[in-house]
């Protein structure tokens, strides 16, 4: 049975510009982020970036992901290489149905793995209380951190540099098998 370990719980009490947790011990399995978000940015949708990185993010073009995502009738998908960090997180903007949050869920199996690539795996959904295209969001994303550096620092921000909403959470897990 795996034991689930809390490492950081962090709950906004004013707005931020990202969330970030350092020197994660490498004492563990996996890791696990469980977050519920909302940004200052005045649309009804925005994008949350996940940056891993040892000793510090990595803000450099060693990301890469494939997305699997549904805001209307249709099932689309995007991939994206290059980029600097997993970019496609979805979250309810200012301009969202009052309080609503969006939920998502990080997964980051072998983390402290010296030998691979890092995959990071990631389920969000986002509603606005609407059935309206592109009002609420529904996204699975396959991610991969081209290093095989151990991850001791796990960050998320804002697409486009505006801050999380204050009430938003944070919180890391530590998995053992």
């Amino acid at each position: 049975m795996a034991a689930f370990t809390v490492i950081d719980h962090t709950e906004l009490t004013g707005t931020e510009a990202s969330w970030s947790k350092t020197s994660i011990p490498s004492s563990y399995d996996h890791l696990l982020i469980k977050m519920s978000t909302r940004t200052e940015t005045g649309y009804v949708t925005d994008i949350l970036d996940l940056q891993v990185g040892n000793s510090g993010l990595d803000t450099g073009t060693n990301y890469s992901a494939t997305s699997l995502y549904a805001y209307s009738a249709t099932v689309s998908s995007v991939r994206a290489t290059g980029a600097d960090g997993i970019n496609v997180i979805p979250t309810s903007g200012l301009n969202a149905t009052a309080d609503t949050f969006a939920v998502a869920t990080v997964w980051i199996p072998n983390y402290a793995n010296t030998a691979n690539y890092k995959q990071i795996l990631i389920q969000a959904g986002k509603e606005n209380a609407s059935t309206g295209t592109a009002e609420w969001e529904l996204r699975m994303i396959a991610g991969l951190w081209s290093s095989t550096s151990a991850i001791t620092d796990v960050g998320i921000h804002v697409n486009g540099g505006q801050d999380i909403a204050e009430f938003s959470t944070f919180t890391l897990y530590g998995v053992t098998a």
